[in-house]
């Protein structure tokens, strides 16, 4: 029995440093490889390890892309190096019958968690293939749609009611309806989805996305209905609320302005919403846009002269148009003066404010040169009735 024993044990002890022998050169090889493989793959060129990229937009650099591979590769070989070792221990230790069973029992650790593992992979391979086929589907029905959409904002499709820049838009919502729709029928099918814990993270997700972007989503919808009620455009000149500019870029969550001081105004679109719009480009390529200075003067000077006046400094302003006629309205009989409106008009709607100072100059210049005293705005001043209050170069 102690021949029997000692012929084990000897056996045993062959066993284990042979194993111990294959143990180090493993290791010693594996110290060797990985650096290598690293330096080979650091001393590659960008253009054979290229970016990636989604269209034009880059993802992740070259130069990321290999940190991230040198990163991957040292965290699968301290796997494999502390695996080699699990194994060489459980191996080592079934060469010994009083520890045959700690072996055995350390393989199971390895082993079955990787046939159950490997047997749910083979299980969901069918659903696998079918949430695949539902994608791909899902897929070319987007990009017909999309095709679709293109050809509207293009013009080479025309629908009756539906203008051409709510293609982009509208392909928004219908893709995003895709996508929904999409997920509700491969969610049943996902890998844990009837977990209760996949469920309540799902439940407990969702609230606080709901709860985080109430702002954001009041947003979306107040910039979806304002595309559909078409109320500007980009490049118009606009006044929402206070702010007056042009309206250099809007999305579903803001509105851009920039002002005649080149100052970009963003302004929410549930603001933009709730707020009076006024767009001063929308008929003024057709109908012009009609500027309305208005002036004050004295009972003593015969309106016809003032209305002569008036359209003289409008036929004199550069901008204004001929046709149509610029006309006035007598808009009020105060106290002491009458109160003129002078309504011209102009196509240039994103430069009406210089139209209106150039428009200011001319009937100040032609009113002081007929030495007829501009009565606004009213002030207080002792007179003895004989001055007039009208600069010294034009007084005869």
């Amino acid at each position: 029995m102690s021949t029997l024993f000692g012929s084990e044990l000897s056996s045993a002890v062959i066993n284990t440093g042979i194993a111990t022998v294959i143990l180090i050169v493993a290791m010693s090889l594996l110290s060797w490889f990985f650096p290598w493989l690293q330096k080979k793959i650091q001393s590659l060129p960008h253009s054979q390890l290229p970016a990636l990229k989604i269209h034009n937009f880059e993802i992740i650099t070259a130069q990321s892309l290999t940190a991230g591979i040198c990163s991957l590769l040292k965290a699968l070989r301290l796997v494999i190096n502390v695996l080699g070792l699990y194994f060489y221990f459980s191996l080592v230790l079934g060469f010994f019958p009083e520890t045959q069973h700690i072996s055995d029992n350390m393989l199971h650790y390895i082993l079955d968690p990787l046939k159950e593992v490997l047997k749910t992979i083979v299980d969901y391979i069918p659903k696998a293939i079918y949430v695949i086929v539902i994608c791909l589907v899902m897929r070319y029905i987007l990009k017909v749609i999309r095709l679709f959409f293109l050809r509207i904002e293009a013009g080479y499709l025309k629908l009756e009611g539906f203008h051409a820049e709510w293609a982009q838009p509208t392909y928004n919502l219908v893709r995003i309806l895709v996508f929904a729709f999409t997920l509700i029928i491969i969610f049943p099918h996902l890998p844990g989805s009837s977990s209760p814990a996949f469920q309540g993270v799902s439940v407990f997700l969702g609230l606080l996305i709901s709860l985080g972007s109430s702002s954001a989503i009041s947003n979306m919808v107040a910039g979806l209905v304002i595309t559909y009620m078409r109320p500007f455009q980009v490049g118009d000149r606009v006044k929402l609320s206070t702010t007056v500019g042009d309206v250099v870029e809007k999305n579903l969550l803001v509105t851009r302005i920039r002002t005649i001081k080149n100052v970009d105004v963003t302004i929410p679109n549930s603001n933009v919403l709730n707020s009076h719009i006024i767009n001063y480009s929308a008929v003024a390529d057709t109908k012009g846009l009609i500027l309305n200075p208005r002036i004050t003067i004295g009972y003593d000077v015969n309106w016809r002269k003032v209305h002569e006046l008036l359209l003289g400094a409008a036929a004199r302003t550069e901008g204004v148009l001929k046709d149509p006629k610029p006309f006035i309205l007598q808009t009020a009989l105060d106290n002491s003066y009458v109160e003129y409106e002078l309504n011209a008009y102009t196509r240039l709607a994103n430069n009406f404010d210089d139209v209106y100072s150039e428009l200011y100059k001319n009937i100040q210049d032609l009113f002081n040169e007929a030495q007829v005293e501009i009565m606004s705005p009213t002030y207080h001043a002792l007179r003895d009735g004989e001055g007039m209050h009208i600069p010294s170069e034009y007084k005869s």
